[in-house]
């Protein structure tokens, strides 16, 4: 079978793979039906992301149906439509032992350290599959996405009636915005994008939005939205080196900032401004294994909306030509979902 390789940065092909081995213990055989693009495939089409290898089989946003099971499953069968938590972790570790498995020490995340879903058939971890037969392929893909925004969220802790910013308003900091809404929040979004601000606008019905421009005014626009002050809960989800440094400056006294994004270059900071203002730093990796079918059981109920999100749509086998396409914000993406036909 035909599998998409990430061979290096900017430089897709194409491998022959054999078929999968009948499922072992604890294992599940699995199809691939949709494949979702992030900034994790982006940042590592692009080469900026650090813990990306090559060559690589991306796609850890997936949507799959189960083929067969191994012996001691049973919280899935044959037939049953999944998403994938992509974080397989080692269950050994002293993360994992407390609970903290999105942290293991030996973590493989499909697409990025192990090879992930641009591939018709794999085999997974059964415990790594969430059962979402209610959902559509494109939504049980969405969910990972969600999942990121969901646990970043739960790190922010976010106070009733406070002043949340998120920077960025690509598909991570809509993640953070879906769960923001769910508590009683004042929301503003930054983005230097007019066009994504005005997504979230028509979209998501968010009215304090600012336009970041690099300069002074920045900060006298966020103090305004903000009645005066400035927020106690910052997410940058922008994951830019420049745009994470200066986010700083937007956390009020004693805030919060979260660092929803990654890059692999040092965050510097002014380390008077982060004790004058007594801020506490979070960093968020990932999501938990109880965030995935919290995410189904909020689509199933109608909560969150996936309509807005899938903006664009390719193949699998088109993907190679098409990608950089897709990776433009000024073509109007949001979420692309990539179909993956079986051979």
């Amino acid at each position: 079978m035909k599998a998409l390789l990430l061979e290096k940065p900017k430089e897709f092909g194409w491998t022959d793979l054999p078929d999968p081995t009948p499922p072992g213990t604890g294992e599940a055989l699995v199809r691939v039906h949709t494949v979702g693009i992030c900034g994790t495939d982006i940042s590592g089409y692009l080469g900026k992301m650090p813990f990306f290898s090559y060559p690589r089989i991306p796609g850890h946003e997936l949507a799959v149906e189960v083929l067969a099971i191994g012996k001691g499953v049973t919280h899935i069968l044959p037939g049953d439509r999944c998403s994938v938590e992509p974080y397989i972790n080692c269950q050994q570790c002293f993360s994992c032992k407390k609970g903290n498995s999105n942290c293991c020490e030996n973590l493989q995340v499909l697409g990025v350290h192990t090879d992930g879903g641009m591939r018709p058939r794999f085999l997974l971890p059964a415990r790594k599959l969430h059962p979402g037969n209610g959902l559509g392929n494109e939504q049980l893909a969405l969910v990972e996405t969600l999942a990121i925004g969901c646990h970043a969220v739960d790190r922010g802790a976010p106070k009733e009636g406070e002043n949340c910013l998120i920077i960025g308003a690509g598909p991570i900091g809509l993640s953070v915005l879906e769960f923001l809404r769910l508590h009683k929040v004042n929301i503003l979004v930054a983005d230097t994008n007019a066009i994504r601000l005005d997504f979230v606008r028509k979209q998501f019905g968010v009215r304090q939005l600012i336009s970041i421009t690099g300069g002074d005014s920045d900060l006298e626009s966020i103090q305004t939205a903000c009645g005066g002050g400035l927020p106690t809960l910052v997410f940058d989800a922008t994951g830019n080196t420049r745009a994470m440094t200066r986010s700083f400056d937007f956390v009020g006294f004693t805030g919060r900032m979260v660092f929803v994004g990654i890059v692999p270059d040092a965050i510097t900071f002014a380390d008077p401004l982060f004790h004058r203002r007594e801020m506490s730093l979070f960093a968020t990796r990932n999501a938990q294994s109880g965030d995935f079918p919290r995410i189904i059981k909020l689509i199933e109920d109608g909560v969150i909306n996936t309509q807005p999100w899938i903006t664009h749509r390719t193949a699998l086998e088109d993907l190679p030509q098409e990608f950089e396409t897709l990776i433009r914000p000024e073509t109007g993406v949001v979420k692309a979902m990539v179909a993956v036909n079986y051979n």
